[in-house]
């Protein structure tokens, strides 16, 4: 079985390497992906553990687990293929383990949390993970992309309706230096959007200091699983088609419109192995996230591109250990600060992500696939960006069958 795990083509970088190839565009890559990590994604696991009954404890362990886990996962993935390679944990099933927790006791969860590990594990090692990428239409895969990466752009635009103190300047400051050579040349667009929000932040006192905590270390707890049909029944299949199909599929179709190569099947065990290390202390399944790369891969030279991903597992890392400070800071900014950052970043990926979709065949498949996953409606527990890849293969297949023809040859 370890046959089908792809094989690293290019010798694993030195120190000096690594160096010469870091500069502050990979940086601010990298800070701005685990900001966007550190925010918004970590809002949703306070969220769904507090509705369902999780403690101060048990929650700070999620979030050390999520964080530390997957940093050094990053870190030795990016390394070795010297490629940008950013784990993180799947949102959408976090989501799903929220109504679960209202009828299960967390220990059932986490039993499921080892059971899915196990199912994706051996799905990645027998070459199937990479079979099924390669059987779907990179067109309806983009498609599905850019409907959830849709998000970034609308908040961006809701973000200048809302707070304009905070979001004008930021959006003004982004499209000065991007319209500079010169000037974005010495000051990266996003960085200098991320500053000039901090500075707007401190004028206007928009820093909200009762979020602010004292400063302490994580302590992971480890809790033994409780073995329930009920939970593997509910929660399994869902969580591995949301790891294997949605949240690799985005992280590797990314990558593919950033002429990287993922190792498919590799990253599928890679993925297997930390939701085990993962469930040890109570987190949800590791995954290769679509939106982290998508920011990793946002600028800069794509051979030195895998230094952002260093950097953002060396982020994920220190956020971990240090969990209920960094928390409590990324927190007090103000909503609209995160949403502005993210859109700016993404919009040269969500144009790439349009023109995969729609510059040829399969395209309406993708424009299916884009509508699905827009509409957010979930089905049998399973997220709509699975059934936005299901609804565009299928109207493809019964629209577009000579896009098929033209792919086999």
């Amino acid at each position: 079985m370890l046959a089908h795990l792809e094989r690293p083509t290019d010798k694993a970088p030195g120190l000096r390497r690594i160096l010469d190839d870091f500069g502050l565009t990979y940086f601010a890559n990298g800070l701005i992906g685990f900001i966007f990590s550190a925010t918004g994604p970590v809002a949703i696991i306070l969220a769904v553990g507090t509705r369902g009954g999780l403690s101060q404890a048990e929650l700070a362990s999620w979030v050390f687990g999520v964080f530390f886990i997957n940093g050094l996962i990053t870190m030795a993935m990016s390394w070795r293929y010297r490629t940008p390679l950013g784990f993180a944990w799947t949102i959408p099933g976090t989501v799903l383990v929220g109504p679960a927790l209202q009828h299960l006791s967390f220990a059932e969860v986490i039993g499921a949390f080892y059971a899915t590990s196990l199912l994706i594990l051996v799905l990645g090692m027998s070459g199937w993970v990479k079979r099924f990428m390669q059987a779907l239409p990179m067109p309806i895969v983009m498609g599905m992309v850019a409907g959830v990466f849709l998000r970034f752009g609308l908040d961006l635009v809701h973000a200048l309706h809302s707070d304009v103190a905070i979001a004008a300047p930021m959006v003004v400051a982004f499209l000065l230096l991007s319209a500079s050579p010169v000037l974005g040349k010495r000051m990266p667009p996003v960085i200098g959007a991320l500053l000039v929000g901090a500075l707007a932040i401190a004028v206007f006192d928009r820093l909200d200091t009762s979020a602010l905590g004292s400063f302490s270390f994580a302590r992971p707890l480890v809790q033994a699983p409780v073995w329930s049909l009920a939970a593997l029944v509910e929660l399994v299949v869902p969580l591995a088609i949301t790891v294997l199909v949605v949240q690799n599929g985005q992280g590797v179709a990314v990558l593919k419109a950033a002429r990287h190569e993922p190792p498919v099947n590799t990253i599928a065990v890679v993925s297997g192995i930390g939701a085990a290390l993962s469930a040890a202390v109570g987190a949800v399944s590791s995954c290769l996230t679509g939106p982290t790369n998508a920011l990793l891969t946002s600028s800069g030279e794509h051979g030195r591109q895998y230094t952002a991903a260093l950097a953002f597992g060396v982020f994920g890392v220190l956020f971990g250990l240090m969990a209920p400070t960094f928390t409590g800071l990324m927190l007090a900014a103000p909503a609209e600060f995160i949403m502005v950052l993210g859109g700016l970043a993404m919009l040269r990926v969500l144009q790439g992500a349009f023109m995969a979709s729609f510059g040829g065949k399969f395209s309406l498949g993708a424009l299916i696939s884009l509508l699905v996953t827009v509409a957010d409606i979930s089905l049998l527990n399973i997220g709509a960006a699975f059934w936005g890849l299901v609804a565009g293969f299928v109207v493809s297949w019964l629209m577009e069958r000579q896009d098929f023809v033209a792919l086999a040859k």
